[in-house]
This record gives C-alpha cells, sequence and structure tokens, in this order.
C-alpha cells in the first residue's frame, strides 16, 4: 500500500516537475539578472559589465531614497484603508447576502475590471477635474461656489485610484476566510453569553486573519510599485518607486533601475517572509479549496 503511494507521490512530482521548473526559471531568471545589472557600471549610452556599489550609494544618498520612503508610506497607509474597506464589504457579502446574491455581488464587483486599467485611472482623472462631473455636481447643490483643485493632483486623488484599482481584488481572500469558518463557533460564543463584538473580535477576526493577510500582500505589492495612479491621478511632481524607476530608464540609467528594482523586490520579499512566518499558508490554501 506505502509502495504504491510512493509511486502515485512521485509521479505527480514528475508531472508538476516540469510546469514548475519552467515557472521558477521565468521568474527567478530575470530577477537574478536586474540583481547582476545593479551591480555593473554605468556609462553615457549604456553600461559596463563589473562590480560597484555606485548605484546602491546614489540612490540611498539622493532624492530617489526619499521616493522610497514616500512609497512605503503610501502602500502602508493605503494597504490599511483598503482593508478596512475590504473586510467590511467582505463581512456583509458572507454575513449578510445569502449565497445566490453573494455570488451576483462578486460577480459585479469584477465587471469593472473587463476595461483597461489605465482607461479606468484616466477616467477617474476626468471626473476629479475642475470641469469635471463631481465638481459641477457640488458647484450645482451649492456646495462649493468654485470648482475644487484637491480633488485632482493630490493625495486624495492618489489614494482614491488606489482604492479603485486594488481593493476589489482584497474582498475576494478576505471573503474566502471568512466564508471558511464554522458558524457553531460563532453561535457557541452567543450561548457562551458573548456580546457581537466580543464573538467578532475574539472569534471571526482571528480566524480571518489569514486572508487579511493575504489582501494586505496584494494592496501593498500593487500601491508600492504603482505607476498609472501616481503619473495621472497625482500629476509630474508626485513620484512613487514605479515612476522613479521608469524615469532612470528613460535617462538609459539601467544600473540605477535595477538597483531600485531590486530594493523594492527585497521589500517584497521581506514582506513575504513575515506573512510565511506568522501565517500558516497551507491553512490558507485548505480554505480556499473547501478542505
Amino acid at each position: 500500500m506505502s509502495f504504491a503511494i510512493k509511486r502515485r507521490d512521485a509521479g505527480t512530482i514528475a508531472l508538476l516537475g516540469g510546469p514548475v521548473l519552467i515557472c521558477a526559471v521565468a521568474i527567478i531568471a530575470p530577477l537574478v539578472l536586474t540583481l547582476m545589472v545593479s551591480f555593473w557600471e554605468r556609462q553615457m549610452i549604456g553600461m559596463k559589465p563589473g562590480f560597484t556599489l555606485a548605484s546602491y550609494a546614489l540612490f540611498f544618498e539622493g532624492a530617489r531614497f526619499t521616493v522610497l520612503q514616500r512609497s512605503f508610506w503610501v502602500a502602508a497607509s493605503a494597504t490599511i484603508i483598503m482593508l478596512a474597506i475590504a473586510y467590511l464589504v467582505a463581512y456583509l457579502a458572507t454575513f449578510k447576502l445569502s449565497p445566490q446574491r453573494t455570488r451576483i455581488f462578486l460577480f459585479l464587483l469584477s465587471v469593472p475590471f473587463l476595461v483597461n486599467y489605465v482607461i479606468r485611472t484616466f477616467a477617474w482623472a476626468y471626473l476629479l477635474g475642475r470641469t469635471g462631473p463631481i465638481n459641477g455636481f457640488l458647484q450645482l447643490i451649492g456646495l462649493t461656489g468654485a470648482p475644487v483643485d484637491w480633488l485632482l493632483f493630490s493625495d486624495f486623488s492618489v489614494y482614491l485610484g488606489l482604492i479603485a484599482a486594488y481593493m476589489p481584488f482584497m474582498v475576494y481572500p478576505i471573503w474566502l476566510s471568512l466564508s471558511a469558518i464554522d458558524r457553531r463557533l460563532i453561535e457557541a460564543s452567543w450561548m457562551l453569553g458573548e456580546p457581537p463584538l466580543g464573538t467578532f473580535l475574539r472569534v471571526v477576526l482571528p480566524l480571518s486573519l489569514p486572508g487579511v493577510s493575504a489582501a494586505a500582500i496584494f494592496g501593498f505589492v500593487g500601491s508600492f510599485g504603482e505607476v498609472a495612479v501616481s503619473q495621472i491621478l497625482g500629476g509630474v511632481g508626485y513620484q512613487l518607486m514605479g515612476n522613479a524607476i521608469t524615469s532612470s530608464l528613460d535617462v538609459l540609467n539601467y544600473p540605477m533601475a535595477a538597483a531600485m528594482s531590486s530594493v523594492v523586490v527585497g521589500c517584497m520579499l521581506l514582506m513575504l517572509t513575515l506573512w510565511l512566518r506568522f501565517f500558516d499558508l497551507r491553512l490558507f490554501l485548505g480554505k480556499m479549496l473547501g478542505r
């Protein structure tokens, strides 16, 4: 019996080995190449292979490091806001809607993603502009006497763009985690006299943390490397790490772009390591698969 199981496992590993190897090479090879280029020396219109920390030194000592700090703050604060909204939406969809209505709601939540991401961002720029519908409506109801300037090319518009772009993605893992909670645990908490808030804090929230963690990773990674939202809704002078990397590529400073990309990847790997350290990935995947 054990021999048959081992043969089955060996066959499964052999079957999956090829695709997994291809995916690993496709992901790891560009990262390794980027790391190598980050140590090369920049020339006028190209680069020279070698080993130098000049790009990293220039990055951490210059204004680009300020962009890294701003990107981290914007990504972290936007992720917290998106988590609050996504958790509320997922909670209502799980406990307040019937299963059929929940499926319809989750489908409608994905409909905006049928439109191109950049086009949706430009649509927000039109809506928030001085001559856009939102400013027109505010003046129509008498709330403002003139167009409001801070609706566009500001922190508000950037945060709004990030929320619209990534918050819907965060609803799904939280909903999966909430829907996997055994309702008998919640009912037992009520029967033992625990108030609704106590039940939420002691039962529902702890059991949904794997989904919250996965959602946080989705939101933070997307916001940290954002390019289109910060450029279209933040304006020319508003830069996040994605814009800084693009600017270095525009002036053919490939080692600097590679160094900044390597730092961003390092931050992402640190976040993933912390996630795997504090949350059981197998447990979350088991909930997703219904096991």
